[in-house]
């Protein structure tokens, strides 16, 4: 082996000891996550039919943005600039081992992320104000997929696919979940992001649409409620914002983690 190749292992090791730590916070964070008394008193209050609602709601979000909104997305990622970037990047770390570009393409990522994360800001309390709040759910889960895209971009893979696409609905349901969910939801991610992703039949992906609109209703069911009441709503609207950032952060990690992996295992298989 190599000088170059052993500094490249040990640079990649090392940044994979620093993910571990940040998701060793993550996984506490989540662990330890309690409501606030007063969102658990309105949950107890709210009746079932607007869990259901909110629910269906995310559920028509996500199905809606992958079959239909994707040529809208598109027109505000620019996918072949930040692949280009992407190629350049990981040539260099590839040849030299560098944590300097490595480092550049977590920032670039979450660079992109700032337009996003502005966007669903005043989305969410321009609606709220006016008390609009199932609406706004279709923008917000837009916006949101959007960045996983441009995250997904930033790191070499592609968002198009069946197999890609379920695995990003599996890391959207880890990063609301709480306790033992998200442990297991957690592993589940990390499997795929091991062994690659894997295509889904209509059945299984439209199982897994549900299962993560049902994370998302259960976390954001009080915000979304709040929202959808004149003038008061703007409290739940400026929900999306830090709803936007604990996702991403889980995202950009996940898909950071990933490449890592995957830049080890070419470094082990060479000659």
């Amino acid at each position: 082996m190599t000088l170059q190749k052993k500094k490249r292992i040990a640079m990649i090791h090392k940044e994979l000891r620093l993910l571990e730590k940040k998701e060793a916070r993550l996984k506490k964070a989540a662990l330890e996550r309690k409501s606030a008394r007063w969102k658990q008193l309105m949950e107890e209050k709210l009746p079932d039919k607007v869990y259901t609602g909110l629910e269906s709601a995310f559920c028509k979000a996500f199905s809606l943005v992958f079959r239909k909104g994707r040529a809208l997305l598109e027109k505000g990622v620019r996918k072949e600039t930040i692949l280009t970037d992407h190629r350049v990047s990981h040539y260099v770390v590839q040849q030299k081992g560098s944590r300097r570009e490595l480092r550049r393409m977590g920032k670039n990522a979450g660079r992109s992320n700032l337009n996003n994360l502005a966007i669903t800001t005043v989305e969410g309390i321009g609606l709220g104000a006016l008390g609009i709040g199932l609406p706004d759910i279709v923008l917000f889960i837009g916006t949101l997929l959007k960045g996983v895209y441009e995250t997904a971009l930033h790191y070499g893979y592609a968002y198009d696919t069946r197999a890609e696409q379920m695995l990003i609905l599996k890391m959207l349901a880890a990063s609301l979940s709480g306790a033992e969910d998200w442990e297991r939801r957690n592993e589940a991610v990390d499997r795929l992001l091991a062994r690659g992703a894997v295509p889904a039949t209509d059945e299984v992906f439209e199982a897994q649409i549900q299962k993560t609109a049902s994370a998302f209703a259960l976390d954001m069911l009080v915000l979304k409620f709040i929202q959808g009441l004149p003038v008061v709503g703007v409290l739940g609207g400026a929900a999306n914002p830090v709803y936007y950032r604990k996702i991403m952060r889980y995202v950009q990690l996940k898909y950071r983690k990933r490449y890592l992996w995957q830049l080890l295992k070419r470094e082990q298989q060479s000659k």
